[in-house]
């Protein structure tokens, strides 16, 4: 019989962006990730504190700056650590979140980034609207 899989591995946390940003709405996104990636996320080295996720123009949402390091193990076959990464949404979803973004100038920030029960790699997003900070 298959051992079952725990309830969800945390990778990354973005502590600062409940400081820095009041956070809205929250909603799951998938990621489309390539072999060394995955392996190098199962190892727990990622790092999404400078991330956000942009509407690159063709109707899908990236996310941009997050840090997946480069995977010891494969080679030259590597992936680069800081590349935009697409997001898997649904189109209602999408709609709504690059409305916002345009309409009424808040951010789409990162604040966990985690395999769900099916072992798939998820990440938590905020719609969030800037504090200020004086």
């Amino acid at each position: 019989m298959a051992q079952k899989r725990e309830s969800g591995k945390l990778v990354a946390e973005n502590r600062k962006a409940r400081f820095n940003y009041a956070i809205e709405d929250t909603l799951e996104a998938g990621l489309v990730l390539t072999g060394s990636e995955v392996k190098s996320l199962r190892a727990g080295k990622a790092n999404i504190a400078d991330a956000y996720a942009s509407d690159e123009g063709g109707g899908a949402l990236y996310l941009i700056n997050a840090h997946i390091a480069e995977y010891a193990q494969s080679g030259r076959a590597n992936h680069e650590p800081t590349r935009p990464r697409k997001l898997l949404l649904h189109k209602r979803e999408l709609g709504r979140l690059s409305g916002a973004i345009q309409r009424q100038g808040m951010t789409v920030v990162p604040l966990k980034l985690y395999f769900n029960q099916r072992g798939l790699a998820k990440v938590l997003l905020g719609l969030a609207k800037g504090k200020k900070l004086h």
